[in-house]
């Protein structure tokens, strides 16, 4: 079961515009037992980029196998 403090990679895009399934995030409330996360996204310098509520089966745990990957905002 994925907790606060977690980072999870989303496995579906979260908004339009905002996250999009791959980016990374730190998981910072857990909604009703885990039906859904609220999500904080960073930037490489720290700063939030995006806060975003998400539904279970819009996240998965990161793995040992996961290469992390930068791109421009939420373009």
């Amino acid at each position: 079961m994925l907790e606060e403090h977690d980072r999870v990679v989303l496995t579906d895009d979260a908004a339009d515009p905002g996250p999009k399934a791959g980016d990374v995030g730190t998981i910072v409330h857990v909604h009703r037992d885990g039906e859904a996360f609220e999500v904080e996204f960073l930037s490489l310098d720290g700063h939030t980029a995006a806060l975003v509520t998400v539904s279970s089966s819009q996240v998965r745990p990161v793995t040992a196998a996961d290469i992390t990957h930068a791109r421009d905002g939420w373009s």
